[in-house]
This record gives C-alpha cells, structure tokens and sequence, in this order.
C-alpha cells in the first residue's frame, strides 16, 4: 500500500482495526482524538499499547501466530496524538474515524479531517449509530465520505458493512472496498438504512430469544444451544435468504401466519413472500426464489452446501456417528 492507513480514535473499534490490518502485515497510523495533559497523554498511550499486546497475545494463544510475529505486528503500529498527525492525514488512502458515538464529537472531527487529509483521501465512519446521509453533511467532500461498520471482535470477524451515500463517488467506494481486502475482510453493502444488515437481524433474534425466557418458553442455557447447535450452524452454512429457497417461500408464509394468529403479529411474512409465491418464486423446486437456479447443477450445489454443514460438524465433533456394532446387532 502506497499510502498511509489512519485510524482516528483509540478505543475498542481503533484497536480492533489497527489489529486487523497489523495482523496483515500493514502498517497504521492509530490517532487519539481527545486532547490530553503531557502527563495523561503519556498514560494513555501506554494502556492503548498494552491493550494491543493483549489482543496480540490472544491472537499468538488461538495459534494464529507467533510471539515474534506478535513482536513484529506491534511494531507497525503508530500511536500519536491529533497535533502530531497531520503528515500522516496528508499521505492517507483511507482514514477510518472511530471516536465516540457523540454527534458533536464526530462534528469536530469530521471538520477537523476535512482540512487536514488529503482530497483524495476517503474518509469512513465505523458509526453504528447515524447514517452515512446524517454524516455526510458533517463532511467538507462528501464524494469522499462513506459508512463501514465493522462488527466485533474486529479482528476477527471477517464480514464489515459499506453503506454508501447518494454523493460518495464510486472511486472512493472502490478505494475502500480495495483497502478492507486488503486486511482479509468481505465487504458487503447495504442502503443508509437504521441497523444496517447484521444489527438489524440480531436485534429481532436477541430481543425474540429475551421475551421466550420472559414467556418461559424455554431456559437461557436451553433456548442458546438450541440457537448454537441448531439455528446458528444452519445459517453460517446457508444465508437467511438463501435457507428460504431451499424450503420454499409458501412454507414461510404459511409458518408465519400459524405464529402471527398464535403468537404475535409481529410474525407475519413481508409482502415480498406473497409477490413471489404468485410469481412461481417460491426456490430451488421451481428454479426461482431470491434467487435464480436456473441453469444450475442443484444437486451438486447442494451436495456442496452440505459438505459444508459437515465440515462445521466435524470441527465441533458432532458429526452423526456410523455404530458399526449397532449395524451388526449388538447394541449392548
């Protein structure tokens, strides 16, 4: 990378991205925003460099790599305060700003970013909270300027949200996407929308798994395996959507209207699942749901999708066991 990568703001989100990309083999720039004593500063820092140690050492226990490594990720790392980074700000590619969910806060720095990097610097918001069109106008070139919501921990989940405006330029787009490949991340984008894509669908999830222990449906420790061993595998093989199709959108709609007349209405099935029953869209038996089959090997498709089913299972050791002695008999 010809250029420098910042990150502004040194709490849990800068660490996490600093990590990903020093995990790399990148160097970055990692900037305290607030203004701090001599004193303090110096404090500070050295609890930011211990937290990356830690996280490194967690890194060298899980075996992803060594201590030596360890010694040398840290290395790439430059901590520094917002006097002393302008040079860096003036040579970035991309400045990820991570400082505290405060509007005011993000104001400051946004204004501050706008006279101090370059003008073909992209400038991303790791913001869970606002809209890349509410930040947007914080920004002196919103071309430049687009969301990238990373989930924690950081470091290692692989998955970051882009959510771009109706003024980010493409080439600011493709700057970013081309700088989180660069950390071994899969960029997905999504419309200034509340929640983006994954604390949207968590938060019905988290909030649906809280009222069945308030309801006494199930206890916390039963209602969490049964989300581990059943739902949770499931979906890191097949996308939601996807699980929709190979079940068919009519079981859906059908299901849904079962829980919404039991439960909730809050159950029923989106206005989508009925357009595509009546379009012939229900999935993978007619060739067509959110997706198109058509001209695909469905069973080898599948045969795969299972593959990897399997894979999770053998990993966790809960692959069905083939008894050998049941086979013959002897069940003792």
């Amino acid at each position: 990378m010809d250029k420098t990568l910042c990150v502004v703001g040194a709490g849990r989100m800068g660490i996490g991205i600093t990590l990903s990309y020093i995990h790399a083999g990148l160097s970055v720039t990692l900037i305290d925003i607030k203004p701090r004593e001599r004193g303090e500063q110096a404090e500070y820092f050295a609890r930011v460099l211990g937290d990356l140690r830690r996280e490194l050492a967690t890194l060298t226990r899980l075996g992803l790599l060594d201590a030596a490594q360890a010694d040398i990720a840290l290395g790439r790392v430059r901590l520094t305060t917002r006097d002393d980074a302008r040079a860096d700000l003036a040579h970035a590619r991309v400045v990820f700003e991570a400082v505290p969910e405060r509007l005011d806060v993000k104001r400051d720095t946004f204004t501050w970013l706008g006279r101090a990097c370059a003008p073909d610097s992209v400038i991303a918001s790791t913001t869970s909270t606002f809209l890349v069109t509410e930040l947007a106008a914080l920004v002196h070139t919103p071309a430049r300027f687009l969301n990238a919501h990373w989930l924690n921990p950081a470091y290692l989940i692989p998955l970051v949200e882009v959510s771009r405006g109706p003024q980010t330029a493409d080439a600011a787009l493709q700057d970013l996407l081309a700088v989180l490949r660069l950390a071994g991340k899969t960029p997905v984008q999504c419309a200034p929308a509340a929640g983006y894509i994954v604390p949207r669908i968590q938060a019905l999830a988290m909030n649906e798994a809280a009222r069945m222990v308030e309801e006494g449906v199930a206890s916390a420790e039963d209602i969490d395996t049964a989300v581990r061993l059943g739902f949770g595998l499931r979906f890191s093989v097949l996308g939601l959507l996807e699980f929709i199709d190979w079940g068919g959108g009519d079981i859906l709609h059908y299901a849904s209207r079962y829980l919404a007349d039991a439960i909730d209405p809050r159950f029923a099935a989106p206005d989508i699942i009925a357009r595509n029953m009546e379009a012939g869209r229900n999935g993978l038996r007619e060739g067509q749901g959110f997706y198109d089959y058509a001209g695909m090997d469905v069973d080898a498709y599948k045969l795969r999708r299972l593959g990897e089913l399997c894979d999770r299972l053998r990993i966790m050791g809960l692959l069905p066991r083939h008894d050998a002695a049941r086979e013959k008999g002897d069940v003792r």
